[in-house]
């Protein structure tokens, strides 16, 4: 897929370059605050090649890309007259162009815009400390060597001088100036401050008490700090002369912020930073279990909406005051069971492209990248998304009962981060690990038990009870792969011809389902487009699955997400099972009373088996009858 011209067609949909505010990106996600959402074209996004769904939670507007997110975040901003950053969607604010939000959209906002862009910077240092315990814990290397002192400062340093991180993460978010924060958070973190305060005695500033606390590590007091200078900064800039600014600005804020933050704000937020972990460690402490169900079944709920952001705070918090943190297994648990539900998908599935997507998408989850699962697979699926919250459920309850706890901040909380649950009790690392199968495991099979509806298939796909018996003949066509030999295919449908490509659908659209054309009909009958066997017939009435005699297996399906009718406005002629010649009929249907009830009625007739082929020959036609000749698949 060309990621040049996708992060054309999203800056055009999301409304233009001028309509973007600020716009990030998380692993999987664009986040773009738009300057009006309406003006997005939602729902053409959603349909666009290349893009997983389209949410919008917080004040943001997001748009899901998978994997591939970097390459089209820069791609994007390659495209745009200007860099999309908070400092350069600043003045829009002075002057009233921004709109107003509700205050918790507005701080889940910020929060995760703050969060997002330091994710890489303590990730990586949180992975060098993972690495640095494992090879202390092996024997490998010494705890007392110049080695292990280098290793450790490297992955201690983005955490100790956090604040200043911070500092610059927020006042970028806030439209502050940037260095301006960066100066606060290193004048209370100089070492000379450090140690003044660092007895637990309180000091005072021009007679006024100076209350001891540290702020290394710390996450609330710089942030709310940050917050008040920004305020601060902008309100001594409106009053000086712009030939001052340069020298008055930075030096008022500054000779202001820094001891207010040191009088009041710091300890103020320490304050409620050791509240936060506190309450959490009390929390696991006396009603773990409980908590681990809870979180543990609802963490993809919080990721699908972006309020896992909201968490941040609180575990870098519990890592910096307590030494560990109980929600990162939690996730991690939550990330494997989405995974699991994934491979569920990919046993139970009858579709050889639902299969591979599943089982890819499947691992892409258990290493830390649920979205592609989450969205291409479970959500799609409905039942295994259940599934995955439940197997992050049962997981967390383990986690729950055997106290594990993280020692890192990992930015992927999948099996590359093992290394986050290394401690000196190897028994850690092992619960952790346990907890980890068990949600995998416990996905996937409650994923094959309750079933779930594929578009191309007739049953829910559930225990083999419950499908309907097939001929012998059927069954000897599924399951001997024979010679593929040239396959005519007639139409099943009086319409005008389309391409797939005008299918609102990117499964068939992007032709991950299979190659063949869309007909729009003009009349509501389906009629077999070849001689064979009617593989599947949906309960909905909507899809209808074939097999020809020489072996080709089709899908027809009447219309998109006309599964929500449940079957109104479709009258089937056949069942699954029975033998059909090109003309038989197999469906009658009610175009007008589908299309009044807001559902497109184009009907994609493609080929599913499409690696036995070597392409697909259309007949020329733009308008075609019932038995009309529709296209040849070549062999």
């Amino acid at each position: 897929m060309d990621k040049q011209q996708l992060s054309k067609d999203i800056l055009k949909l999301v409304g233009g370059e001028e309509n973007i505010d600020q716009v990030t990106h998380c692993m999987t996600r664009l986040r773009f605050n738009l300057n009006d959402n309406k003006k997005a074209d939602k729902t053409t996004l959603k349909n666009t090649p290349g893009v997983m769904g389209v949410m919008e939670n917080g004040g943001q507007f997001q748009v899901i890309i998978g994997n591939d997110v970097p390459i089209v975040y820069n791609a994007l901003v390659g495209n745009m007259s200007k860099s999309p950053t908070a400092d350069n969607a600043s003045s829009g604010a002075s002057t009233g162009e921004k709109k107003k939000r509700n205050p918790i959209s507005a701080l889940f906002d910020f929060i995760s815009g703050m969060f997002t862009p330091i994710l890489p910077a303590i990730t990586g240092a949180g992975m060098i400390k993972g690495i640095v315990a494992i090879l202390v814990a092996l024997g490998w290397l010494s705890d007392t060597s110049s080695t292990y002192i280098i290793l450790s400062a490297i992955g201690d340093g983005a955490f100790y001088f956090l604040p200043i991180i911070l500092a610059i993460s927020a006042a970028r978010k806030l439209g502050s100036n940037m260095y301006i924060a960066a100066a606060l958070a290193a004048g209370i973190m100089h070492p000379t401050i450090t140690a003044l305060l660092a007895d637990g005695h309180n000091s005072s500033f021009m007679g006024i008490t100076v209350i001891a606390a540290t702020y290394s590590s710390t996450v609330i007091p710089i942030v709310l700090a940050v917050w008040i200078a920004s305020y601060v900064e902008k309100a001594v800039d409106r009053v000086i002369h712009a030939s001052l600014k340069l020298l008055i600005v930075p030096t008022v804020t500054l000779l202001i912020m820094v001891p207010l933050t040191l009088m009041t704000v710091g300890p103020l937020g320490t304050v409620l930073g050791n509240g936060l972990s506190g309450g959490i460690s009390w929390l696991f402490d006396n009603m773990s279990i409980f908590a681990s169900i809870l979180i543990g079944g609802t963490m993809s709920l919080l990721i699908i909406t972006g309020m896992h952001y909201a968490l941040l705070p609180i575990v870098v918090g519990s890592m910096t005051t307590l030494g560990y943190d109980f929600i990162i297994p939690l996730m991690f648990a939550a990330n494997l069971a989405q995974g699991g539900a994934a491979f569920g998908v990919g046993l139970r599935s009858r579709n050889s492209k639902t299969k591979s997507l599943a089982y890819s998408t499947g691992l892409t989850a258990i290493m830390g990248i649920t979205e592609p699962a989450m969205y291409g697979i479970n959500m799609k699926f409905k039942k295994p998304f259940i599934a995955a919250l439940s197997g992050g459920a049962i997981a967390g309850a383990f986690m729950g009962i055997f106290n594990v706890k993280s020692y890192v901040i990992t930015g992927l909380a999948g099996l590359p981060s093992i290394a986050a649950f290394v401690s000196p009790a190897i028994s850690t690392l092992i619960y952790a690990l346990v907890g980890g199968l068990i949600a995998i495991v416990a996905a996937a099979i409650i994923t094959y038990i309750l079933g779930f509806q594929e578009e191309n298939a007739s049953e829910p796909v559930a225990a083999p009870a419950a499908e309907p018996a097939k001929s012998a003949a059927t069954t000897s066509v599924l399951t001997e792969e024979a010679k593929a030999q040239d396959e005519q295919v007639f139409s099943p449908i009086t319409g005008e011809v389309k391409p797939l490509s005008e299918v609102p659908d990117p499964a068939f659209s992007e032709e991950i389902m299979g190659k063949g054309f869309a007909i729009q009909p003009s009349e509501g009958r389906v009629v077999s487009p070849i001689n064979g066997t009617v593989f599947s017939l949906s309960k909905s009435g909507h899809a209808i699955g074939l097999v020809s005699d020489t072996g080709a297996e089709m899908l027809i399906h009447i219309g998109i997400d006309t599964v929500k009718l449940k079957g109104q406005f479709f009258s089937p002629k056949v069942q699954a099972g029975a033998k059909v010649a090109v003309g038989d009929v197999l469906m009658e249907f009610d175009r007008e009373e589908i299309e009044k009830a807001g559902y497109t009625t184009i009907t994609p007739v493609i080929i599913t088996n499409m690696h036995q082929y070597e392409s697909i020959e259309s007949a020329g036609r733009t308008t075609i009858k019932e038995k009309d000749l529709l296209f040849t698949a070549k062999a």
